[in-house]
């Protein structure tokens, strides 16, 4: 059996994918979620006063975010499909988020005093790239290469089912998990999106099943041996 076919190698490239997309969908969030602030500065409280001088900065930090998101997750789809350079484009979508989250961290402590919710999602990112680069150890990457061949597809619905399930459950908990920080004046402004969040998270949660059932299904066919005949 070849290094790529061992459980454990399999095992890192499903662990490596549900990692990128919950940092992808982390991200995208966290960019648009901070659309709030940028635009209006000067509101909730004027806990965030001291960034309106730089509004356009914050501004420049949701539309990068935004697009590192969306990297993000062109970045699972080319690993699920085991694509040409699916790998390095998640190592650059990486890098991307990790610099732009830095500064924006940077700005946010230097400008506001804090920079929460900015840390989970730099912490997020920061671990997803150490996976990333641990993979690319020799002996580790022989078996975790992406650029799985065309016949090898299991792995890859397997990992697609998982990283619907957790990319599901996080959309759909983010409201609950970010209400410390979000919450200003009794207000939680994390559920401030809570009927399409739900909705979403439902579907991703429901898409990540039916994946494993169709996959479940497609095992038991191909177990399943054609009845002897009996005229023979």
């Amino acid at each position: 059996m070849s290094s790529r076919n061992k459980w454990w190698a399999k095992t890192l490239r499903i662990i490596g994918i549900v990692l990128m997309s919950l940092t992808a969908v982390f991200t995208f969030m966290g960019g648009a979620g901070t659309t709030c602030v940028a635009l209006n500065p000067t509101g909730y409280e004027g806990k965030f006063a001291g960034i309106a001088p730089f509004q356009w900065l914050y501004i420049l930090f949701v539309i990068l975010t935004v697009a590192i998101g969306v990297m993000g997750v062109r970045a699972v789809v080319l690993l699920i499909q085991g694509k040409k350079n699916a790998y390095r484009y998640s190592l650059i979508a990486l890098v991307a988020g990790t610099a732009v989250g830095i500064l924006h961290l940077m700005a946010s402590r230097i400008l506001r005093g804090g920079s929460m919710p900015v840390d989970m999602v730099v912490y997020t990112t920061i671990l997803t790239l150490i996976v990333f680069l641990v993979f690319r150890i020799p002996g580790v990457w022989q078996g975790v290469n992406f650029e799985k061949p065309g016949g090898e597809k299991k792995t890859g619905q397997q990992a697609a089912a998982i990283a619907l399930g957790a990319t599901g459950l996080l959309v759909l908990t983010i409201q609950f998990v970010m209400a410390p920080t979000h919450t200003i004046a009794g207000v939680n402004y994390a559920d401030a999106w809570h009927l399409t969040l739900s909705v979403v998270g439902l579907a991703l949660i429901v898409g990540g099943a039916g994946s494993f059932s169709r996959e479940a299904a497609q095992i038991r066919l191909s177990t399943v041996r054609p009845l002897s005949d009996p005229t023979r």
